[in-house]
């Protein structure tokens, strides 16, 4: 056999043992492998539970730390300086406008009255006589029988007898004022406090207070408002047609008191120390139950509704860059991210995020991912909606 007939034999079975490897090599490559990576099945669905975000009209509140204080409050004090003989209250009782509190020992008192009273008549006695005096002068100088300087002299006693039964009067006026302080009087209605001085003591203007009379029915209540929430209940000015802010108030037991108030009056200027805006309401107290100087919660209530949109506060979830929620759109996971706000009961207010009507996950939250295929099943709403 020739050397070029041996070399072409030797190219076809080389050519022919290259086809199994080849056919084993593309059995490998495009192959059982591909098929099982092109039929691999797709994640299964996550079963939720979800809710509407619900939009409805939400009234504007917000929670602040007051303090009750009585409409008019009044120290009692002794105007003249005398013995106590009674003291005429029970302490803690409520009293009227005009009511007797305290009886000074009066026969001081109106012995000055009499003496000022003897002062007035002996000023008049003079005062008369001084006009007779006057007239009679006035009558020898219109008959030349009399000088000039004597009937000057006469007009001029007779101003001062003018002067003195002024005087007299007013002295016996002070008297008859300073005797009726011998009784002192409630000058308020309310609720009046322990006696600081009892019966036999020595009163007067330096013995100090010797009760307290306050007002109970109706009562303030005042409190420090931040210049952000001031702004967001749009408080600065209070309506003409008395639709301001309502008001309620709870205790520091939790419980709620049974009336409501409104905002009355806004201060004119911020606490520049503290950056707040000092506001009042006014309440009903009919049965006292508001006491002067207690520390209470008040919640303040905008005057209009705003719509917002709601969600249960199960729903959302916090990271570093702040809180979302994850919504159920075409089937799969979606995280939208929210601004929250008020809570209302056991859901919160949605500032910005929602626009209202989204599915929104709130069951099944530990299994999803963003993307995630879900199978969403509504669920009851959490109760609590405020």
């Amino acid at each position: 056999m020739s050397e070029r007939s041996r070399m072409a034999r030797v190219k076809r079975i080389s050519s022919t043992l290259h086809l199994p490897v080849l056919a084993l090599a593309a059995a490998f490559a495009f192959g059982p492998g591909t098929s099982a990576l092109a039929q691999q099945p797709a994640p299964a669905a996550v079963p939720v539970g979800t809710v509407t975000a619900e939009k409805r009209a939400i009234t504007q509140s917000a929670d602040f730390v007051g303090r009750i204080e009585a409409v008019n409050r009044v120290d009692i004090r002794a105007r003249v300086t005398g013995y106590l003989e009674d003291v005429l209250f029970k302490d803690g009782a409520t009293v009227t406008e005009g009511t007797p509190l305290f009886r000074i020992e009066r026969a001081p008192f109106e012995a000055a009255v009499e003496q000022a009273q003897g002062a007035l008549e002996r000023a008049q006695g003079t005062l008369q006589n001084a006009s007779l005096q006057r007239q009679r002068a006035e009558d020898l100088l219109r008959t030349n029988a009399g000088s000039v300087a004597v009937r000057d002299q006469r007009v001029a006693e007779e101003k001062g007898a003018q002067g003195d039964e002024t005087t007299a009067a007013a002295n016996l006026k002070t008297a008859q004022i300073n005797l009726g302080y011998t009784e002192i009087k409630a000058p308020i209605a309310g609720r009046i406090g322990r006696t600081k001085l009892t019966k036999g003591n020595v009163v007067g203007p330096d013995s100090g207070v010797l009760a307290q009379i306050v007002s109970d029915d109706p009562m303030y209540v005042t409190f420090p408002v931040s210049q952000r929430e001031f702004l967001a209940l749009k408080t600065n000015r209070l309506p003409a047609d008395g639709s301001a802010p309502l008001v309620s108030l709870k205790f520091s037991d939790g419980s709620t008191y049974d009336q409501k108030g409104r905002v009355d009056f806004v201060d004119v200027s911020v606490e520049r120390a503290t950056d707040t805006v000092l506001v009042r309401a006014t309440l009903p107290n009919p049965t006292g139950k508001l006491l002067d100087g207690t520390l209470v919660r008040v919640a303040v209530q905008a005057d209009k509704s705003e719509e917002k949109v709601l969600v249960p506060q199960s729903a959302l979830i916090a990271d570093q860059q702040g809180s979302y929620v994850f919504a159920v759109e075409d089937g799969k996971a979606v995280p939208k991210r929210v601004k929250i706000g008020a809570e209302a009961g056991s859901y919160v207010v949605v500032e910005s995020g929602l626009a209202g009507n989204e599915q929104i996950v709130i069951q099944g939250l530990q299994n999803l991912r963003p993307g995630v295929p879900v199978l969403a099943s509504p669920v009851t709403p959490p109760a609590g909606r405020s």
